[in-house]
């Protein structure tokens, strides 16, 4: 495989650097803007859809540029240095690929068409409450009546649901099975009660009381296979922003240690606090390393083969991130737990992501499980 860039996604990687960079190149600037609902800048939302980033993975008969998953990648990943609180993760990777993979045509040119126009907000609502990171629906149900459909139940925690103009909606079928619905933010029966989360970012809880809803594709279709590699692909490009966010927190810490004096000589002339920040440098670059192998298996592999590739890189992530951002206080000492300074907010973002999709030990658990499924080997010599 060859994980350099080529001169187009060069050229991607600098511009969207230049956009993003820009607008939060003073963390002050990142502070101010999660402090108001609704949690991110919509201006600098709107900037982005005119760059061609919210159209990037959809085709373009979908109103989108047709890009590959690498693309995809370096967006995630230069959002992740600066922490946007964008919610490019969730409403185009997820909620947008999820409309992607199940819609039909018409519903494919219309809501992406406006996504990408930056003039329609997604959500994914497939989280329920008490049920950690499941592909199928339980809390939510969908009935059937005269022809149009009706849903029942709660969604939690729906990230961005409450400003979102368009919810995609996870419930069971009546004949069992899990499809997928979408519902209009100003539906009938629909409650959101909005709320921040650590991280800066914004989450709802979501109600529908014979909310009515359009079937997404096909109508009474189990689609809980398209649910499973859309989130999938959603945790490889949630890898690759953690990665943007650790090599800033890496470079914050070392800049630290080669400023910050103590004893009259800086910290960075003690070799145990060295040894610390190298041994974050190797996390990093582990981690590194599996979410570029992932994006690549993405782009050409099977649903089974993505599977796989999303567990192993989001277990690597997973530890990388936590021992990132602990070991980024830690150096910092006493200032890195405030709010006021940096490192507090890139390490709340890496635990948030690492909850996102399933934490290590999720991964871990599925990757044991599937051990059996792999022939013997004899080990080398």
């Amino acid at each position: 495989m060859d994980f350099t860039y080529d001169e187009e996604q060069q050229a991607l990687r600098e511009a969207v650097r230049g956009l993003v960079g820009k607008a939060y190149s003073d963390y002050e600037t990142r502070r101010r803007t999660v402090a108001e609902d609704p949690g991110f800048d919509e201006q600098q939302w709107g900037r982005m859809a005119e760059m061609g980033l919210l159209g990037l993975p959809f085709s373009e008969d979908d109103g989108g540029v047709g890009a590959g998953p690498v693309e995809i990648s370096i967006v995630a990943e230069e959002l992740g240095r600066v922490v946007a609180p964008e919610p490019y993760l969730s409403s185009v990777v997820w909620a947008g690929g999820l409309v992607s993979a199940v819609g039909t045509a018409e519903q494919r040119a219309e809501v992406l068409g406006a996504l990408a126009a930056g003039e329609s907000l997604l959500a994914p609502a497939l989280a329920e409450p008490g049920r950690r990171w499941a592909n199928d629906a339980t809390a939510v149900t969908a009935a059937e009546d005269g022809g149009s459909w009706v849903l029942a139940g709660t969604k939690e925690p729906v990230l961005h649901g409450a400003r979102a103009d368009l919810l995609v909606v996870s419930a069971m079928l009546p004949s069992g099975g899990t499809g997928l619905f979408l519902v209009p933010g100003d539906a009938p029966g629909l409650t959101r009660e909005g709320y921040a989360t650590h991280d800066g970012g914004r989450a709802a809880k979501v109600s529908f009381d014979g909310t009515p809803a359009t079937p997404l594709g096909e109508a009474g279709a189990d689609v809980a296979a398209s649910i499973s590699t859309v989130t999938d692909i959603a945790r490889v490009m949630a890898c690759n922003e953690a990665v943007g966010a650790m090599e800033t927190a890496l470079r914050t810490t070392t800049a630290y240690l080669t400023s910050r004096k103590q004893f009259g000589v800086t910290l960075n002339t003690f070799q145990a606090l060295t040894f610390r920040a190298a041994d974050m440098y190797v996390s990093l670059e582990f981690a590194k390393s599996l979410a570029v192998w992932a994006t690549m298996v993405v782009a050409a592999g099977s649903p089974a083969e993505i599977a796989e590739a999303a567990q192993r890189a989001s277990l690597q992530v997973s530890r990388a991130g936590r021992h990132i951002g602990q070991e980024a206080i830690q150096l910092h000492g006493g200032i890195g737990m405030t709010a006021e300074y940096s490192i507090g907010a890139y390490t709340s973002r890496l635990t948030a992501l690492d909850h996102l999709l399933g934490d290590g030990a999720f991964h871990l658990r599925a990757l044991a499980a599937a051990v059996g499924d792999h022939e013997e080997v004899d080990p080398l010599p």
